[in-house]
């Protein structure tokens, strides 16, 4: 009993649509299906070996450990920002575990059982040092990178339209990809 009552706080800690049915399934698959980031460094990304690890997936061991009994008892699958919820609604994942703002949108409109907050981020914008760049204003006209499907994105946009700031966004389904044309200059 006391771990069916681990394992089920444990689930409400990530994203689901879990019912009673979602729990018997993963008991009668032996395996829970977790969905987790493409790769994002602290929280779910594969090493040299290609296991996953981070803090997302330390839940996935954990809620597999409460509801299987062996923490290693887990299938992660990697989602984008943009076919996360779709995996979880569909049935084609158990939990989510995958960085994810909580909106009152997203738990009315997606049927999503929102956990307790485990990470706090904000939003920002890093430039070159040498760009002179001072506030968001003198961004005017520059290409922007931003995370596809993210909350990110849209905030990205209403704070342009709201501040009469026309940037480009140029927009990126991985944070891998993102970073790599951060670096490489082309936003």
């Amino acid at each position: 009993m006391r771990n069916v009552l681990i394992a089920a706080s444990l689930l409400v800690a990530g994203l689901s649509t879990a019912s009673a049915a979602t729990l018997d399934t993963v008991k009668q698959r032996g395996t829970l299906v977790c969905g987790v980031s493409t790769g994002f460094a602290g929280f779910s990304a594969p090493d040299s070996q290609g296991n996953f690890k981070g803090l997302d997936v330390d839940y996935c061991r954990a809620l597999a450990a409460g509801v299987l009994g062996d923490p290693a008892k887990v299938r992660y699958v990697a989602l984008t920002a943009q076919n996360r919820f779709t995996a979880l609604q569909s049935g084609e994942i158990d939990v989510l575990y995958r960085n994810s703002t909580q909106t009152y949108l997203r738990g009315t409109t997606l049927g999503l059982r929102q956990g307790p907050v485990n990470f706090y981020d904000g939003q920002g914008f890093v430039v070159k040092k040498d760009l002179g760049v001072k506030e968001p204003k003198d961004l005017k006209g520059a290409t922007v990178c931003v995370a596809q499907g993210t909350t990110h994105e849209v905030t990205l946009g209403d704070y342009g339209r709201a501040n009469g700031i026309d940037w480009k966004p140029l927009v990126f389904d991985r944070p891998d990809t993102m970073y790599q044309a951060f670096f490489g200059g082309r936003c």
